[in-house]
């Protein structure tokens, strides 16, 4: 067996001896497609390895295995494993490793029930359908209204999942009591949404009567345009742009997307879906299509925004069939990055200028406040930064100086 011939003789002999054994030339080259480098093929054969030795002993047949098998392997078993030496013991290596490994049994389908939804996921399909093709709702807000309503399902339902009924009125209350406590309001909002979209859900699918119910599911009172927004001065961006030394990994890649964020004011979604399509460089323009109003808008491309990601493209950005700009540069590399990756660079810059912000949207703010503070209007601000209705753009006023100074009576007493 090639996978094995290379390796040390005791986590070979686990393979040999355990039930993963046919199944080690397919994973080595699921993680070599994805290009994964040799060392790292060679740890993750290693901890399967070790996963073998344990479900021999554990007398667990492949058909068994799940994520919940992995996971006492992980708590029960490795931290107190005595296991010889050779075999390796790191949780991280073991979690991705592992991972990968059901990915390839999956796809052999040895995997009992793996393409068998339960009751709660089979529910939660029809519900993500209904918001999707009912209510034309992002991808990003269904999952987070399907997470809250699994998280209720699970709680009514408890060991038994043979069937689904309208949770009663004293648990849905404790559920919500339970699940805003901590939350501030706009995020409680959230929850009370998600709970309403699912009962109309129930009423459409199944004719069930919420009327005892709804009123349960409350809205916090939560002023939208109360806060004031905060934003960055122009010294601060400086400093922030300023901030990707030629040291850092991946700098090119960092610098293109903040540069995204200053000078289009794009949200992270935004960024990590721009494609290699999107851009025309002979005229000048950047399509942004994965936004949350689900249109499709063009803006010009600036100099600065261009040049950075002309200069990733041609200088750091890995071969990949991917089409996406932004590309991962670890395995595997043909998968998409996700937008918690650009609030991450925007974080790490944040604190190598020790500026006292953590979210990537301040940049968003701050477009908004420099469009106002060069003479432009809210109507203007609303186009740029795609909102679709102009109330929304309305919370910038506050930060438009140039036209409240314009409004503001003399304080009284005052010599002005």
């Amino acid at each position: 067996m090639d996978a094995l011939a290379s390796i040390h003789p005791v986590p070979a002999e686990c393979l040999r001896d355990g039930v993963l054994a046919p199944f080690i030339p397919a994973y080595s080259r699921y993680l070599d497609e994805r290009r994964y480098a040799a060392g790292t093929v060679r740890i993750y054969v290693y901890c399967v390895a070790h996963f073998a030795r344990w479900i021999r002993r554990s007398r667990t047949s492949v058909r068994e295995l799940s994520n919940d098998v992995v996971q006492r392997f992980l708590d029960e078993h490795l931290p107190r494993c005595t296991c010889p030496p050779q075999l390796h013991r790191s949780r991280h290596s073991h979690r991705a490793s592992l991972r990968h490994l059901l990915v390839v049994l999956d796809d052999a389908g040895v995997l009992s029930n793996s393409h068998e939804p339960s009751v709660i996921e089979d529910e939660l399909n029809h519900f993500d359908e209904h918001m999707a093709h009912a209510r034309g709702l992002a991808q990003s807000t269904r999952t987070k209204c399907v997470s809250i309503v699994r998280t209720l399902l699970q709680q009514t339902c408890g060991a038994s999942q043979d069937s689904l009924t309208l949770p009663f009125a004293d648990e849905l209350q404790r559920f919500i009591n339970l699940k805003i406590q901590h939350l501030k309001p706009s995020s409680a909002q959230s929850v009370a949404s998600a709970l309403r979209g699912y009962m109309k859900f129930r009423v459409s699918s199944c004719g069930d009567s919420v009327a005892h119910l709804l009123p349960l599911i409350a809205s916090p009172a939560h002023w939208r345009l109360a806060p004031m927004p905060q934003t960055l001065s122009k010294a601060e961006v400086t400093k922030l742009l300023e901030s990707f030394r030629p040291d850092l990994p991946s700098r090119l890649r960092a610098y293109a997307m903040v540069r995204c964020l200053v000078d289009l004011g794009l949200r992270t979604g935004e960024v990590v879906g721009l494609t290699l399509d999107d851009i025309d460089w002979r005229i000048g323009t950047i399509q942004i299509g994965k936004n949350k109003s689900r249109r499709v808008h063009v803006l010009p491309l600036p100099y600065t925004t261009g040049s950075a990601i002309a200069e990733y493209v041609r200088s750091e950005r890995p071969q990949t069939a991917n089409r996406r700009i932004f590309v991962r540069h670890v395995a595997p590399a043909d998968a998409p990055i996700k937008a918690g990756v650009v609030s991450q660079v925007v974080l790490q810059a944040y604190q190598r200028c020790e500026l006292p912000y953590t979210r990537a949207h301040l940049l968003r703010n701050t477009m908004a406040a420099r469009l106002l503070g060069a003479g432009g209007t809210l109507k203007e601000v609303a186009d740029v930064l795609r909102h679709r209705d102009l109330d929304t753009s309305q919370i910038y006023a506050k930060v438009d100086t140039v036209g409240l100074s314009a409004v503001a009576l003399p304080w009284p007493g005052s010599t002005a």
